[in-house]
């Protein structure tokens, strides 16, 4: 974005880095041996969807392709929709490689297709401790970060921050605390 853009407010939306996705298949060993968090078997992708005939095009593809890597992995997938006006596509299946694949197969063909700046987010939910926990993935900065409801819209914040200090040098972890960005709704 040059200074023109600035001035007169145009922006473009930053495409999605979704080459970072697969860093949660290692980090999960640390999870499992260090920290007892075991994948909970169900993950998810969120994004916006459009009205315009190109994306429902682009979307009929793309659930063609999921339904396909889904089958092949064994894999179930739910489509849902949230109170914010984002779509979700839910992958059930008890390998976390599985579902990491499945939501970076489904962030590829939408970038492909161009409406990668749609994406929201990837969540991946872990068992062991006494509340869930979720490791989301920002799609527009390619960052981690650990995310712990504690009851109605409380977090365990000093929880994941503990997590963040034990998985700084396996997952790129988003810097920004202020980014952290809790999805208590989350379908998973």
């Amino acid at each position: 974005m040059g200074l023109r853009d600035v001035l007169f407010g145009k922006k473009k939306l930053s495409e999605p880095k979704s080459d970072r996705l697969f860093a949660l298949v290692t980090a999960a060993v640390t999870l499992d041996t260090e920290l007892g968090l075991k994948p909970a078997g169900a993950g998810a992708i969120a994004f916006k969807p459009q009205s315009s005939g190109e994306f429902r095009s682009a979307f009929d593809e793309v659930d063609q392709l999921v339904e396909a890597v889904a089958q092949q992995c064994g894999s179930q997938v739910d489509r849902k929709s949230d109170e914010y006006g984002y779509d979700w596509i839910v992958v059930h299946d008890p390998e976390i490689e599985d579902l990491v694949a499945t939501g970076h197969a489904l962030s590829s063909e939408l970038t492909a297709k161009g409406f990668g700046s749609q994406l929201l987010a990837a969540i991946f939910r872990f068992d062991g401790y006494e509340h869930p926990v979720y490791f989301i993935y920002g799609f527009k900065r390619g960052a981690w970060w650990p995310f712990i409801p504690a009851g109605d819209s409380k977090r365990d914040n000093a929880k994941e921050l503990e997590l963040k200090a034990k998985l700084e040098h396996e997952l790129p972890i988003e810097q920004d605390l202020t980014r952290w960005l809790a999805l208590f709704d989350a379908p998973v």
